[in-house]
C-alpha cells in the first residue's frame, strides 16, 4: 500500500522541519511510545525521528 502522505511540523527546533512551509523533509518518520504513559491522549507518543536544529 503506497501514500502520498504529508507530514506537517511545527516543531522549530527540528532540524527536519521546513519552517516556511510547516513540514517535515523526511519521507517518513518513527513514532515511539513513551514508556509508562497510558493516558489515550496524543502526548502518549512522540516522533523518534526528532534531531536538534544547532544555530552555529
Amino acid at each position: 500500500m503506497e501514500k502520498n502522505q504529508k507530514i506537517n511540523c511545527t516543531v522549530t527546533s527540528c532540524k527536519h522541519n521546513n519552517n516556511q512551509y510547516q513540514e517535515c523533509k523526511l519521507d517518513q518518520i518513527v513514532v515511539t511510545p513513551i514508556i509508562g504513559c497510558e493516558t489515550k491522549e496524543p502526548d502518549e507518543s512522540m516522533c523518534s525521528s526528532y534531531k536538534y536544529e544547532t544555530r552555529d
